[in-house]
């Protein structure tokens, strides 16, 4: 269905069962078309003839709350002792343990990291005080369209902390988020399937199969189903996730991976709630200002497909290379309303807002990674020289409604306002066409300067090319952008239990990044992020518990803002310092005690900044944004969980999670209030069934859990105390 369809019958549809085994066709000669490139050719024909042991391509085998490697820190499975860099690993088990069903779920186990709701529409999360709106990434590979992820193909997720265009390119301001899914195991035939049902009318279904297909192939199967309602009036989720993959070994040293993702999700664009005198408006949790038929006027659908290939080849042991090539379809329909006009203490009254975003993005990336290992000057090293190439195209149309007014403590069910034609007409519902071409060559080098000392330096290249041009009157614009980004750490290990690191990393966020080039900023350089880090990782319990500690200086300068001699225009002046401290443990304790905790201090300042930005209570105010803390930024926050095996068969947990006080925008005029919640989770395993019981929020704490991240109002409520059972089955 193209977007002008879409965009005048208002409507959604899913893909055919007819379409549907299209799709999966042209996944097959996709994958298949990668396996024969002709590297893959001169390899299977026995490049490097040493007799080298089988490669093979296997999950994450750490098991419990403690992984011991990253792959996303050097693009290789390199220990975590051994990064000179901030990495939370959040792995299957504690996932599994605390019933996660979001990225926002697994993200609260990540020192630093805050919620935003995403515009109702997508996974969004501030990092160390920035927004990683466009830092997702999935096994290494940049997936920034903006959808909500499911989790059923996840082994594991990677937050790797400050800048890191070194390895993947543009933004990664406070860091990136990757997830590694879960691959084939080669000679294992096993499954799950789990049912798993919930407070609000939650019912989920998965399934995850893997069948060993001979010596030389492996194939998984995850797949999921969601239908479930909400605390939020009028919300659901509807959803599906569909991921095959095929592991081949084409011989004893190399290996092939063909991956398949098709996504669906659709739910209520919910945006929240407005402010009143500086908090949060008091109404009950389940309140909802949009429209009175949010089924049909405020649905936001998704639909992502996604192929990858992947090629492995050790042409000896100190030489190998690795490409992956993954092409992605991506389409929004997203219709809202949304309490985002002003407030009016006095009638008590809240503007609303209507809006349709079409969004339609196709994409292709392609990275090859060679690894060689040597020693020089009396000195082991394991270098990496990559090279990236990518195309990303964006199609995009925009209409806003007419604006209108409901009570601010009692909205009810009002419908908004008809779009009108004019609305249609709008200079700003002009669609857009945007292409982004990027090369990336980088060079990374890990040393063995002496039995204690270790180092990691390197350099990417980046030249990040953007054209936007629309249907209609507007004229076409582009610009060019190209950076160095360093990276450079040091770690002293006086023992195998210690490690302490120094390090410097850089990135560049070029203007407009994810979205299109406007006239006011397609002149606007890239704003720059540097991040010093002094850090440690301590081993306890020989090795059964990681004690990780950060500290550290991050800026963001050449921040656009309007220019206040002219405002139709943007210019680099602004600077974001976040000065913080993180600390996490994870691993297990004496007594069967599986543990995972976290704390963190940030310390966030607009250092230098003309900007000001307009408060919504009226009477408007324009505020400087000088001196103020960026938005959902707390002082402190915190977790904790742990769970503990009881002997047969029982194990029974659980944690708390705190947050400080926030501001929802620069205006630093509303304040999220602070909160604890408490949750308890318990399982039983006997034989192939494991019932697994989840109790959250349980004292049932009213709490706010995110906001928009740049507005006064747009303020999201969380969830009261829910109750999640799962049913697990082997096979």
């Amino acid at each position: 269905m193209t977007a002008s369809s879409r965009f005048s019958s208002l409507t959604f549809a899913s893909k055919s069962p007819a379409a549907f085994t299209r799709q999966a066709q042209t996944a097959t000669r996709f994958v298949a078309a990668c396996a024969l490139t002709p590297l893959a050719l001169c390899a299977a024909q026995g490049l490097g003839a040493q007799t080298l042991p089988g490669v093979t391509i296997r999950a994450n085998t750490d098991q419990g709350y403690s992984p011991s490697t990253s792959s996303t820190a050097t693009k290789s499975s390199a220990p975590l002792r051994d990064i000179p860099q901030s990495v939370n690993v959040v792995p299957a088990q504690l996932l599994r343990d605390q019933a996660a069903r979001s990225m926002e779920d697994a993200l609260r186990n990540v020192p630093g990291v805050a919620a935003s709701h995403g515009d109702g529409q997508r996974d969004q999360a501030f990092i160390r005080g920035f927004s990683a709106i466009a830092d997702q990434f999935v096994d290494g590979v940049r997936d920034d369209a903006l959808y909500f992820r499911d989790l059923s193909n996840i082994e594991r997720v990677e937050v790797l902390k400050g800048p890191s265009a070194v390895l993947y390119g543009r933004g990664s301001s406070g860091g990136l988020i990757n997830r590694v899914t879960k691959k084939p195991k080669f000679g294992e035939n096993s499954g799950e399937t789990a049912l798993i049902l919930g407070s609000h009318k939650q019912k989920r279904v998965e399934a995850d199969v893997n069948l060993s297909l001979g010596e030389a192939a492996a194939f998984r199967l995850n797949a999921a189903r969601e239908d479930s309602g909400s605390y939020r009036d009028q919300q659901f989720v509807d959803r599906y996730s569909f991921a095959p993959s095929l592991a081949l070994k084409l011989g004893a040293q190399t290996d092939v991976l063909l991956q398949y993702t098709k996504a669906r999700d659709q739910r209520v664009t919910d945006f929240g709630i407005p402010a009143l005198n500086g908090r949060p408006v008091a109404v009950p949790a389940s309140t909802y200002y949009g429209s009175g038929n949010a089924r049909r006027d405020d649905t936001s659908t998704s639909l992502v497909d996604s192929y990858t290939a992947i090629f492995n080849h050790h042409f000896n042991d100190a030489f190998s290379v690795r490409n992956t090539t993954r092409h992605y379809t991506y389409e929004l329909d997203r219709y809202n309303t949304l309490p985002a006009g002003t407030t009016d203490p006095v009638a008590l009254t809240v503007g609303r807002t209507r809006s349709l975003v079409l969004r339609d993005e196709s994409g292709w990336f392609n990275q090859t990674d060679f690894t060689y290992k040597n020693t020089l000057g009396g000195f082991k090293q394991e270098w990496l020289f990559g090279m990236e190439l990518g195309q990303q195209k964006r199609r995009s149309e925009s209409v806003s409604g007419v604006p209108d007014r409901v009570s601010l403590f009692n909205p009810g069910r009002v419908m908004p306002p008809a779009f009108a034609a004019a609305n249609f007409a709008a200079d700003s519902a002009i669609p857009n066409h945007t292409t982004q071409d990027i090369l990336g060559l980088y060079l990374q080098d890990q040393i063995t300067l002496a039995q204690n000392w270790k180092a990691l330096v390197g350099v990417r290249y980046d030249e990040f090319k953007q054209a936007t041009r629309w249907d209609r009157k507007l004229p076409a614009l582009q610009r060019t952008d190209r950076s160095f980004s360093p990276r450079a750490g040091l770690v002293w290990q006086p023992t195998d239990a210690q490690s302490y690191y120094l390090s410097y990393s850089r990135s560049f966020q070029p203007s407009a990044e994810t979205f299109a080039l406007a006239a006011n900023n397609a002149a606007n350089e890239p704003e720059m992020t540097r991040n010093v880090e002094v850090g440690a990782k301590l081993d306890f319990l020989d090795g059964a518990l990681n004690v990780t500690a950060a500290l550290f200086n991050l800026e963001r300068t050449n921040i656009k803002n309007v220019d206040p001699a002219n405002p139709t225009r943007q210019i680099n002046v602004g600077t974001q310092r976040t000065n913080g401290l993180e600390l996490a443990a994870s691993g297990r304790l004496p007594g069967q005690w599986d543990v995972s905790a976290g704390y963190a201090y940030l310390d966030g300042e607009m250092v230098s900044s003309v900007a000001r930005v307009n408060t919504l209570q009226l009477p408007v105010v324009a505020v400087s944004s000088l001196g103020k803390v960026p938005a959902l930024t707390p002082r402190h926050s915190a977790f904790l969980w742990a769970m503990k095996g009881l002997g047969g068969g029982f194990s029974l947990g659980g944690g708390l999670n705190y947050v400080g006080e926030r501001f929802t925008s620069l205006t630093n005029s509303v304040t999220l209030p602070s909160y604890l919640t408490a949750d308890l989770a318990g399982s039983y395993k006997v034989g192939p069934y494991e019932w697994g019981v989840n109790l959250k929020n349980l004292t049932d704490k009213a709490y706010i859990v995110s906001s928009h991240g740049s507005h006064d109002n747009l303020i999201l409520p969380g969830p009261p105390r829910e109750l999640q059972v799962a049913l697990r089955v082997k096979f």
